[in-house]
């Protein structure tokens, strides 16, 4: 049985009270859908309240620690080399917009720039994904592995894909027709926090996105590293954090579909 420290409780407390508030928010979405307002400033409202029991929670029980958060931004700590939270109080917005049950809260601990903690919750499936540095990568008291396929052709693999106003679309259609050719299927579920963490348990056998903010996936990245498998950024290396894009999964997969990746941009570029 994991031991959970006293760190990972205080994360694991805060997402719970956060994801309470979301799930009681959730359910009201679907009335709101009729009305010709729409219910964009009620979940905008519901995103922001959510923050709101994240950052008290987070900061009674660790006074001194920055933050960086979506919606409030960056909160500097009591000194410069304090540890900073970086939090996504709800990762899979359009989704709950549109009432389609698939999302998630997303906390990571970054400590002289390295993820050293991080938990992806998700409210409507009860699921605590939780890592820390050096224990490994956990759903509830099961450990975590990353799937042990070797073959892209049986890999099933999830990505994030630009919409309107954001992201580059012709270099993702490039990545997107290499990819297809070479795995059993591509997913696109809306929430990065929780396809990383979908990667760590195995379910996807890989993933890339690109244009992501940190708070998409500090924890999963912790997660994924602590389930075995590999990370980087489309250039091979590990600022995924600043550059935005990633690419996941077991050593084997993650190195065959980086180059894909690679090859795609490259091709694109001319």
């Amino acid at each position: 049985m994991p031991i959970r420290s006293a760190l990972i409780t205080v994360i694991e407390r805060a997402v719970r009270k956060a994801g309470s508030s979301l799930r009681r928010d959730f359910g009201e979405v679907e009335q709101l859908q009729v009305s010709r307002k729409g219910p964009a400033d009620f979940v905008s409202a519901a995103d922001q309240k959510a923050e709101r029991v994240l950052k008290e929670e987070l900061k009674r029980a660790r006074p001194d620690f920055g933050f960086l958060m979506e919606e409030s931004g960056e909160e500097a700590g009591s000194t410069p080399d304090m540890p900073r939270w970086i939090v996504d109080p709800l990762d899979g917005t359009t989704n709950f917009l549109h009432g389609i049950p698939h999302y998630g809260i997303s906390v990571a601990l970054e400590e002289h720039g390295e993820i050293v903690a991080g938990v992806v919750y998700n409210p409507l499936t009860d699921e605590t994904f939780w890592a820390e540095k050096g224990k490994g990568a956990w759903l509830g008291e099961r450990r975590l592995r990353v799937s042990g396929r070797q073959d892209l052709r049986q890999a099933v693999v999830a990505t994030g894909i630009p919409y309107h106003g954001h992201g580059d679309h012709e270099r993702f259609n490039a990545i997107l027709s290499a990819v297809m050719k070479e795995v059993a299927g591509v997913r696109r579920f809306g929430a990065a926090s929780l396809d990383l963490a979908y990667v760590a348990a195995g379910r996807f056998d890989a993933f890339w996105e690109d244009n992501l903010k940190p708070w998409d996936m500090a924890a999963g990245i912790l997660l994924i590293r602590e389930a075995g498998g590999f990370v980087s950024d489309f250039r091979g290396g590990e600022q995924m954090l600043a550059t935005g894009d990633i690419v996941a999964g077991n050593t084997h997969l993650q190195s065959r579909l980086h180059k894909l990746v690679a090859q795609a941009i490259k091709a694109q570029r001319g």
